[in-house]
């Protein structure tokens, strides 16, 4: 029988893209909408600066996460490619390297250097690049992958307070997409609080919080102008 084990470690990568993209896609979204609506614009231009923040943040998460994480490729790249060259240029300095590795992780010496030979027997390069780098595959950078899930996460975020615009009463378009949004952030930070196994009303809190903080502070500078559009 096999046995397996359901590891929370394992869905943080995830989970932390999904999250970051519907939280900035809620927050950014409702926030510009709200600064607009106090500002006293009409109702089509509220939901055109809504749609056009929706696109450029989609956009702008999609480049972002593609950058960072093609940065972080590059330099794993960089570091298996000087790992290689070590590997030929002398096995055996890179053989007590792994050793010593395992002995400080509480191998015997004995034991550390036959676990590192056979281990650089099988595939001495994934060997240093697990043990010496920390690169795995369920860790290695994957830089379009990112760029979709964030983007993705994005606008389906970005996607629930143009829906309150759509819907809600034009006079009391700012109450609806206040309480909505920090509705739909609570079930974000709850949702996220669940899976990584931390404290569901910890996990609510904190996402309202800031985005309550961000929309009081738009809201703030659009009345300053109070500009009808």
């Amino acid at each position: 029988m096999h046995h397996y084990e359901r590891h929370r470690a394992s869905t943080s990568s995830w989970l932390r893209a999904t999250v970051l993209g519907a939280n900035d896609g809620i927050v950014s979204t409702a926030s510009l909408i709200i600064g607009v609506a106090a500002a006293q614009a009409a109702h089509e231009n509220i939901l055109l600066a809504g749609i056009a923040g929706m696109v450029a943040g989609t956009m702008s998460m999609a480049a972002g996460e593609y950058v960072s994480v093609s940065s972080q490729a590059d330099s794993e790249a960089a570091d298996l490619a000087r790992e290689r060259k070590e590997l030929e240029a002398n096995v055996f300095a890179e053989h007590k390297e792994l050793a010593d590795i395992y002995t400080k992780r509480g191998l015997d010496e004995l034991l550390a250097k036959e676990v590192a030979k056979q281990l650089m027997a099988f595939d001495a390069l994934g060997a240093h690049a697990r043990d010496e780098l920390g690169i795995t595959d369920m860790s290695r950078a994957r830089p379009l992958q990112a760029a979709f899930a964030s983007a993705l996460a994005f606008s389906i975020g970005a996607a629930l307070p143009l829906a309150i615009v759509v819907v809600a009463p034009h006079n009391h378009l700012i109450p609806w997409l206040a309480v909505m949004s920090l509705f739909f952030l609570a079930l974000l930070g709850s949702f996220a609080a669940r899976v990584g196994g931390a404290s569901i009303a910890r996990g609510a809190l904190r996402v309202t919080f800031w985005g309550a903080a961000a929309m009081a502070l738009t809201a703030l500078v659009g009345s300053l102008f109070n500009v009808v559009v």
